[in-house]
């Protein structure tokens, strides 16, 4: 029994996750009592861990670029499904909850993953080197997705109110995608070593030699378990929203808050992978998945609530308010500033730092 139950506490990783899709299935569109949303919230934190340490897996053996971008994208192609189902539960209220997640989680990988990456690389081991080439053109893929999709709507005519008409709806849409496709080419492909983590010399890091790479059957294994553990991170957060809404309502916060509180939920697997990266001075790597986060935010929730409002009632917002467009202009700015060196101090960190906390202020108390 004792050697069972070890074994158990060493494969927690693959047992978490199968939890999770388990009590996902039990709780999916049910009301929650009090004992079940702290069950639930437990599951979520293990779903959480567990999908880092399946990502590394993964990401070990294909290497990068690959491997932060299979993070990425699983995690934005759940996060949409997310958006998507709950829009067509969450009636009128729910017109701006794209826009919200969307600049949410720009906001997060921008300013909060790439500045605590940046901080912490930086007091570490020194400097935080990163490739300028690549990263800058990441910054300005993600920039320009945010104001075609974010910003334009504010100013368009066709339609009143902080929103498309169909055919700039339908442009935005096949934009992002050609402008995602054209990125995600670059980056595994055409120049691909623009993409890679370098040495505070300079010297690229093709390979990782502080271990041997996971056998492809260990990688396929950790890559579906990758797969359930984002579903239960997405669904268990889904399901423990209500009690996030109530709780913002019961303090009087704008109900924008609580996209950001699942924003934060969903981002947490990227978040802490970056970390662990920052720490064994891969910034790149960090970098790598906070802005492939921001545009595979955009680049796919944009098409998908598109298609979706085909059949969903209601407007559907997208454009920013002033104070937001002021935000993600600065953050624009700052994070060019940063990038052209190709190195940071921890003054660059605190810098981005700052801004997600006025970001998160201001989400609070507009």
């Amino acid at each position: 029994m004792i050697v069972r139950l070890r074994s158990l506490v060493t494969q927690w990783t693959a047992v978490v996750p199968v939890i999770a899709v388990v009590l996902l299935a039990f709780t999916w569109g049910r009301d929650l009592p009090g004992a079940l949303v702290a069950l639930v919230t437990l599951v979520l934190a293990g779903s959480v861990l567990a999908a880092v340490h399946h990502a590394e897996v993964v990401a070990h053996r294909v290497g990068e670029p690959f491997g932060s971008l299979v993070l990425a994208v699983a995690v934005t192609i759940i996060e949409v499904a997310l958006i998507v189902t709950l829009m067509a539960d969450g009636g009128a209220k729910s017109s701006t909850l794209a826009r919200d997640t969307v600049f949410a989680a720009v906001m997060i990988t921008c300013n909060g993953i790439v500045g605590v990456c940046l901080l912490v690389a930086s007091l570490r081991h020194g400097l935080a080197v990163f490739n300028a080439e690549g990263t800058g053109a990441a910054l300005a893929t993600v920039a320009t997705l945010a104001t075609l999709s974010l910003v334009f709507p504010t100013f368009t005519t066709s339609k009143p109110g902080p929103e498309f008409s169909s055919a700039q709806l339908t442009f935005a849409a096949v934009a992002s995608l050609v402008l995602y496709g054209l990125f995600v080419a670059t980056q595994t492909v055409r120049h691909r070593d623009y993409f890679l983590p370098i040495t505070q010399q300079g010297k690229v890091i093709d390979v990782d030699d502080h271990a041997d790479a996971p056998s492809a059957r260990d990688a396929g294994v950790s890559l579906g378990l990758l797969g359930l553990a984002l579903v239960g991170v997405v669904g268990l957060a889904k399901g423990v929203s209500p009690t996030i809404e109530s709780g913002v309502e019961a303090a009087g916060m704008p109900h924008s808050v609580v996209g950001v509180i699942i924003a934060l939920l969903v981002l947490l697997p990227e978040t802490i992978a970056a970390l662990r990266a920052a720490r064994r001075d891969r910034v790149q790597t960090s970098l790598n998945l906070a802005l492939g986060s921001a545009m595979a935010s955009i680049g796919l929730t944009i098409p998908a609530v598109a298609l979706a409002s085909l059949w969903l009632s209601g407007p559907l917002v997208l454009g920013l308010g002033p104070t937001e467009m002021v935000l993600l202009a600065l953050t624009v700015v700052v994070s060019s500033l940063t990038v052209v060196p190709g190195r940071a101090t921890p003054l660059q960190g605190g810098v981005h730092l700052v801004l997600f906390a006025a970001y998160l202020e201001l989400a609070v108390n507009p």
